[in-house]
């Protein structure tokens, strides 16, 4: 069979490349990816504009595609999976509808109220005053987020009124985030620890994936700006059996019977970023695709079919899968541009050490190739993945893979891991 994978990140890099690794797949097509999905075997490159929807499906119906993996939020939150549907073609992503849960913070937010699913205290605005109003009746420091997609950017932690209006500024006054900003959530803020629980969902069935847990402060010890994530590992001993359950009951089970009730099954990967303490769950916010970098990780210790994972759920089989997962650890690092996630410069090319390790993996995000050379093209350009017997090894292997790559500009944070070594 053939597979179409969606989007050009770190994330399509690492569900191509597992998705190549299954006999049954005889090629595997990404639109647009980048130079790391470029040099994996059995994996082209297609130059398509995936916001252009009849031209996916041209392509599908011209190469007999038989699956569609949808990495990035905005073709889901457009409606590429509904368009496809309608078209004959099987795609693994969630509808136009059940993606308002990343799409819009105040959809999201008013779903959880209404199905009794645990998050902070928020109101939501469309106006710039109404919001400066709302800064002094609340407490601090409070958080204020935009309320559509800004690419894990668009969430900001105030220390004080100041602050806020600030950032409120920035959001209404500035178009910081652009259309994303228009509405904006000030939203209490939550202490504790954070992980990521994502699940393959399809209907009523949630068949969960081992725990990750990502790092989005873009400096070493959880400090400055928020970013679409600097690294991340796998599994997360912060989430115990006990909490696993409560997670399933309390967040996800309640979360896809909402949908079902408001007539919208879903269909994909759920992501849950979860705030955790004292055994207590609070939701800061759902995806409605894989996480970027969590996906690395996962994706190294998945010894079993994604391919055949993705159509079980499509056909309503989920209840009949099994999941074959490493007992290994996993540990993947964000090497990024210099001033990400804020104005950084591109087209830096990209120097390679040869790697030796078959249990560690350089998937490429932000590349491109350009006169037979790799450069950079986005903010975060690689993640540096491996695996270890403990937590321990794999973040020295991923550390290890990491000083094999070199571009002007280039950093990383220098503690991804710790907390679950800890």
């Amino acid at each position: 069979m053939k597979v179409l994978v969606i989007g050009s990140g770190g994330r399509e890099h690492a569900l191509a490349w597992k998705a190549a690794q299954d006999e049954s797949v005889e090629h595997v097509f990404v639109a647009p990816g980048n130079a790391g999905t470029s040099m994996e075997d059995k994996v082209s490159n297609i130059p398509l504009d995936i916001n252009k929807f009849e031209s996916i499906k041209n392509f599908c119906k011209n190469k007999n595609i038989e699956l569609v993996i949808i990495g990035p939020e905005k073709p889901l939150v457009d409606g590429l999976s509904d368009y496809l549907e309608e078209n004959g073609i099987k795609s693994f992503g969630p509808s136009k509808y059940a993606s308002q849960l990343e799409g819009s913070k105040t959809f999201s937010k008013n779903f959880f109220i209404k199905h009794g699913i645990p998050t902070a205290q928020y109101a939501s605005f469309s106006n710039f005053y109404d919001a400066v109003s709302h800064l002094k009746k609340i407490e601090y420091p409070t958080v204020v987020k935009a309320d559509g997609l800004a690419s894990g950017k668009g969430v900001i932690i105030c220390e004080n009124r100041s602050d806020a209006e600030k950032a409120l500024k920035s959001m209404f006054k500035e178009k910081a985030f652009g259309r994303a900003g228009r509405r904006v959530v000030i939203e209490d803020f939550l202490e504790g620890e954070e992980a990521s629980f994502i699940a393959v969902v399809s209907k009523d069935k949630v068949l969960p994936l081992v725990t990750s847990q990502d790092h989005k402060p873009v400096g070493e010890g959880d400090v400055g700006l928020n970013t679409g994530g600097m690294g991340a590992y796998s599994p997360a001993p912060i989430v115990s059996e006990e909490l696993n359950k409560k997670i399933m009951d309390e967040v996800m089970y309640p979360t896809i019977n909402g949908l079902i009730k408001e007539g919208h099954p879903y269909l994909g990967f759920l992501y849950a970023g979860l705030m955790i303490k004292d055994n207590e769950i609070k939701v800061l916010e759902f995806n409605c695709r894989f996480g970027d970098p969590e996906t690395q990780p996962i994706m190294i210790r998945l010894k079993s079919s994604l391919v055949e994972l993705c159509l079980s759920a499509i056909n309503d089989n989920l209840d009949a899968h099994n999941i074959d997962w490493s007992n290994k650890h996993s540990c993947g690092v964000v090497i990024a541009s210099d001033g990400y996630p804020e104005a950084y410069e591109s087209n830096k090319e990209v120097l390679f050490d040869s790697n030796d390790d078959p249990e560690a993996k350089l998937f490429h995000a932000g590349t491109k190739l350009q006169d037979d050379k790799v450069v950079t093209s986005g903010g975060r350009v690689f993640c540096a993945t491996a695996l270890g017997t403990d937590l321990k090894e794999a973040q020295e292997k991923a550390y290890n893979l990491v000083k094999k790559v070199d571009f002007d500009g280039a950093f990383y944070r220098k503690d991804i891991g710790f907390k679950g070594i800890k």
